[in-house]
């Protein structure tokens, strides 16, 4: 029989667990890595998938709830090792539902050279009218202190220090890790770790058939990201 506290997180937990497994689905993960979450604003907790446990023994059941300090709140389980990183970035960023981390193959290659990805084509541009931001390693003395906190503060500062700002901005890098997505949902979070990984791909393919490749002229990123996103968007169906 459900509890009362069983039917309250009972939504994030579904939500989560679907999110989760299209990481696998999507090529995204392999084994145990990675991670997707969900928050509720109101009970001011999330559901998290548990650390170290592969996609097909996972349930809604197992995901464990744990609230905005990454403390767990229910669940038997102990929650994924990044826990801290997604619970920080929930306590900055105000209107986000969701946090995706994998370790996908080409983006991560990507953060392990600690560059950003060069917008070179349109499919970025559709996305994103910048270069996908690598955030800075951590210094020692943070790697040394609790090191998925600081994870989320790398995060948080990098899109600061350089001015930009986490609704229009929700793919990074984080340098020599591994990259983080999130969205307003679940679907939105993990779409963009998708579409993070393809464009990592293509820009990686880019410059080994030419490795002085152009980028992308200011005028076609403009043209595809307002196509999609401007006010006067005319991309799919009304």
């Amino acid at each position: 029989m459900l509890t009362h506290n069983h039917m309250k997180y009972q939504q994030i937990q579904e939500a989560a667990y679907r999110a989760n497994m299209q990481l696998p689905q999507l090529n995204l993960v392999l084994f145990t890595f990675g991670n997707a979450s969900v928050v509720d604003r109101q009970l001011g907790v999330f559901a998290i998938k548990p650390s170290g446990v592969p996609y097909e023994e996972l349930s809604p059941e197992k995901m464990v709830i744990v609230d905005l300090e990454g403390k767990t709140v229910e669940g038997t389980l102990r929650p994924s090792s990044d826990t801290q990183t997604h619970a920080v970035l929930y306590k900055h960023w105000l209107n986000i539902g969701s946090i995706v981390h994998t370790h996908s193959t080409y983006a991560t290659a990507w953060a392990q050279t600690q560059r950003d990805i060069p917008v070179y084509g349109t499919t970025h541009a559709d996305h994103l009218t910048i270069d996908i931001p690598c955030a800075t390693p951590m210094s020692d003395v943070m790697v040394g202190g609790n090191y998925e906190y600081e994870t989320g503060i790398q995060i948080i500062n990098c899109l600061q220090e350089r001015k930009l700002n986490y609704e229009d901005v929700e793919m990074i890098l984080v340098g020599n890790h591994a990259p983080f997505t999130w969205g307003k949902t679940p679907g939105k979070a993990v779409y963009n770790s998708a579409v993070l990984e393809s464009i990592a791909q293509m820009a990686y393919l880019t410059e080994q058939i030419r490795n002085d490749s152009p980028r992308l002229q200011e005028s076609l990123i403009q043209k595809h990201f307002q196509r999609k996103h401007g006010a006067d968007s005319y991309y799919g169906q009304s």
